[in-house]
């Protein structure tokens, strides 16, 4: 029986009993037996789902999880040319310092969160728990379809990247003799994310396995990649340079105004923290696993993009040389510098690999969102976008809507870069806005109730350090990143994400408001016998 999100029970109260009159005929097919699932799927019968994952993830395998989906080697790889613009050396170190601070505090409200709330609709689904009932439709409404936008940019923009790093690399390997092209990227890119597709197609267990090697690769990468560097870069900058130099080529003014845009390039990296909890369905005991993932691999992330960071800007020679590559990249034009064709091009590999790792475990992230928005009937098709496969034990249709759009948003690169480049910008934002709607509802209403991961006392400064640092650092996104502004240097994201509200908003009240109640239960739970079962148990005990 469905009923609307506020009347589902949280994870402190019981479960509600039914009875066998109320189980019969058409609710008798929802009906979960407490007593026939484990603690997990328990739990998440309390919170009106129906278990039809495997729990095939480990905490290791939770963790590489985690720490895929921000790939800092690579995308360090593809945005380190902001801070340089921005600031240059000094840019890029302290902004690193900063602005991962800041999403540090996000990282550990979401995994908080998480740790309450673990299901398949990550932070959207929270919401039904915090917010007052009569705001739950509205507030689902937005934060679902922010989360869902900008997950789409992000796996978009992912694939557009490991596409640029591979044809980055085809370049270095002919010598120049190759130059990569807008049609050849998106073309790349399109082929990337029906690979990807077929790999999120392969069961849970498959997947758990692929994901688990990742980490290992990504530390070996970015370890064996800063030693090299520091062996044999021939003139590195000193200290002093590289942690006070400022040398802002954005053509913005004052200086520190300009400094701030070294933020954006952590932002892109040290996102996607609630891509773990889309993934809680399929985690053993998600509510330790899961928080303690998502935190311990942001701090991994935080630690280590940095101490890459500072390596780069130490090996980097003048900025303005590497910004002018031709491979536009220019971190593979460090690589290329120091460790000459044959080191660019491994470690150019590497980039790709990892971030087709990341690529995979972001889509995999929102398929499993799409799959979880859909059984609540929050998007269009639903009821086929919910559809497990029983041979799989994934949800196949909802993978593929995935990559449909996925790859779609990228043929806009082929009218204009500038116009996809917007598209891509509105990711982080989207998500982190997705995020601290939540955590707003939670420091207003008082409804939380904390899971076996929780801050403590320092919840509150934390929740309200990670909402002030997002307000900020969204208006920092939506300025264009280089001056004077002409149409080819505007940021166009302002414009997308105006588009995004207006046309949500208006599908709410001409249509939304009028189906859409929130997060649905569909099941009942009880304890015991089920009816289907009773006659015989009857019958047993009249015999004993």
């Amino acid at each position: 029986m469905s009923s609307s999100s506020h009347d589902i029970p949280t994870h402190s109260q019981q479960p509600r009993k039914s009875s066998a009159t109320e189980v019969h005929g058409e609710n008798a097919q929802n009906v979960v037996d407490l007593s026939e699932l484990n603690g997990e799927d328990q739990a998440l019968a309390q919170f009106g789902y129906k278990p039809v994952f495997k729990r095939e993830f480990g905490f290791f395998a939770t963790f590489s999880f985690a720490a895929s989906i921000s790939a800092c080697f690579a995308t360090i790889t593809t945005t380190f040319s902001y801070p340089l613009y921005a600031g240059g050396a000094a840019s890029a170190v302290w902004c690193w310092l900063i602005s991962g601070f800041g999403c540090m505090c996000i990282a550990a409200s979401v995994a908080e969160l998480v740790s309450a709330y673990p299901t398949a609709g990550g932070l959207y689904f929270t919401v039904s728990r915090l917010a007052p009932p009569e705001w739950i439709p509205s507030i689902s409404w937005i934060t679902g379809w922010l989360n869902l936008i900008g997950q789409i940019c992000g796996v978009a923009s992912t694939e557009y990247g490991s596409a640029s790093i591979l044809l980055a690399a085809v370049s270095l390997g002919s010598n120049g003799r190759y130059t990569p092209t807008t049609n050849h990227t998106v073309g790349v890119q399109a082929a990337l994310t029906v690979f990807h597709g077929f790999v999120n197609s392969l069961n849970t267990k498959w997947l758990a396995k692929i994901t688990t090697s990742y980490i290992v690769f990504h530390m070996l990468s970015i370890v064996t990649c800063s030693i090299a560097l520091l062996a044999m870069c021939p003139d590195r900058h000193d200290a002093t340079y590289v942690f006070t130099n400022v040398t802002p080529d954005s053509g913005w003014s004052p200086k520190g105004f300009s400094f701030l845009f070294g933020f954006l390039s952590v932002s892109w990296t040290m996102t996607d923290y609630d891509a773990t909890a889309h993934i809680t369905e399929e985690i053993d005991e998600p509510e330790k696993k899961a928080p303690w993932a998502i935190f311990l691999a942001m701090a991994l992330t935080y630690i280590v993009g940095w101490l890459f960071t500072i390596v780069l800007a130490f090996t980097m020679g003048e900025p303005t040389e590497i910004l002018a590559s031709e491979l536009e990249q220019p971190v593979i034009q460090i690589f290329y510098n120091n460790l000459g064709r044959a080191g660019a091009i491994t470690f150019a590999v590497c980039a790709f690999v990892i971030l087709n790792s990341c690529a995979i475990a972001a889509l995999h992230s929102l398929a499993r969102t799409v799959f979880a928005f859909s059984r609540d009937r929050l998007i269009p098709g639903s009821r086929i976008l919910k559809i497990v496969d029983k041979r799989t034990d994934t949800p196949i249709i909802a993978v593929w809507w995935s990559v449909f759009w996925c790859a779609a948003i990228n043929l806009i690169a082929l009218g204009s870069y500038e116009a996809v480049s917007a598209i891509f910008n509105v990711c982080a934002i989207a998500m982190d806005w997705s995020y601290c709607i939540p955590i707003i509802c939670k420091l207003i209403y008082g409804k939380f109730q904390p899971g076996p991961w929780h801050m403590g006392k320092l919840s509150t400064a934390v929740n309200v350090y990670a909402c002030v640092w997002t307000a900020f650092v969204s208006v920092i996104f939506l300025f264009p990143t280089y001056y004077p502004v002409t149409v080819d240097t505007m940021n166009w994201a302002i414009v997308v994400l105006a588009g995004i509200f207006v046309l949500s908003t208006l599908w709410w009240m001409i249509s939304g408001r009028k189906f859409y109640i929130g997060p649905i239960a569909e099941t009942q739970v009880t304890e015991g016998v089920m009816p289907e079962k009773e006659e015989e148990h009857m019958e047993k005990s009249a015999l004993s």
